[in-house]
């Protein structure tokens, strides 16, 4: 797991499918470093790399990559490759085959309006690809203070992030089948719309399962939804910042009030593990979940 305390980016790591971790270990420190609200430092981990991202309030991208035959944490390259277009602080990254990594965020790169923005590395690059503009909102921006979300498989790049347009800010999936070189028209998720004057700063999430399905959840009107691309939205709960995971047995986690829920979604039942904030999962090998969050201060962590 990763995390920011002031300017400085820790990692903590198990040895043992999440029953305990070690203690944290400094990746790096970042003058400026975001924090809160989804825009803390973002991990993810392929083969013989894991490779943590973290944007300073100048509007950068930086990059921490570990080599796990030496353990060592160094600093590369930038990701964005125009300088302070990333201001809102939100992104995305996920690890594909061949220790790939890719990543999306808000980008306000040419006028000063956000767009989605995607680009690629492989763990032993010094650089991230060149720039993608992948969408651009015929209104004028994107939602401006919703994370994207991004999920890989194989050559399959699929990116989900809350539009504008209309008025209304809702959710809109765009897929690539050649490892991000070209994407698809973005296509509207859910029945509903939402007309707002505002941010909701709520992004979703968004899952490939081990069978190559993919699925969505988001938040709109107070209200948690699932579904698949081209079918009809689920309502799971209420509350705000849900999140997805788990290749074999995929569950949603949301906070609802003071309380973080999850419903894996072959049952009936939702689960409350906890009180807090920012809660984040992840299928173990031996297929559990393990949840994290931050509760009082502290980082927490349950096996469910």
């Amino acid at each position: 797991m990763v995390y920011g305390q002031e300017d400085k980016i820790f990692c903590a790591a198990s040895r043992d499918n999440g029953e305990t971790f070690a203690e944290p270990v400094l990746v790096g420190q970042l003058k400026g470093l975001y924090l809160g609200m989804s825009m803390g430092p973002q991990i993810a981990s392929s083969t013989n790399y894991s490779v943590v991202t973290a944007i300073d309030k100048q509007g950068n991208i930086h990059t921490y990559r570990l080599d796990h035959t030496t353990d060592t944490w160094e600093k590369t390259a930038g990701v964005n490759d125009v300088p302070g277009v990333v201001p809102e602080g939100l992104m995305s990254i996920a690890s594909g085959e061949q220790d790939t990594f890719y990543a999306v965020w808000l980008d306000v790169r040419n006028n000063k309006q956000n767009k989605i923005v995607f680009a690629s590395t492989t763990g032993k690059a010094d650089a991230w690809s060149e720039n993608k503009v992948v969408y651009e909102s015929p209104d004028s921006t994107v939602c401006e203070c919703c994370k994207p979300s991004i999920a890989v498989n194989g050559k399959q790049v699929n990116l989900m992030f809350r539009n504008w347009m209309g008025g209304s800010r809702d959710f809109y999936l765009t897929r690539s089948s050649d490892n991000g070189q070209h994407f698809s028209q973005p296509q509207k998720l859910g029945n509903g719309t939402w007309k707002l004057e505002g941010c909701p700063m709520d992004g979703g999430g968004i899952l490939l399962d081990s069978k190559n399905v993919l699925h969505t959840t988001w938040q709109r009107e107070g209200n948690i939804f699932y579904a698949r691309p081209g079918q009809q939205e689920v309502q799971i709960g209420k509350g705000r910042n849900c999140r997805i995971s788990g290749k074999t047995n995929p569950v949603i986690a949301w906070k609802d009030g003071a309380d973080l829920k999850l419903k894996f979604l072959n049952a009936a039942t939702e689960i409350v593990v906890g009180k807090g904030s920012y809660i984040e999962t992840a299928e173990m090998p031996d297929k559990k979940t393990l949840c994290v969050w931050e509760g009082e201060n502290k980082i927490r962590f349950r096996k469910i």
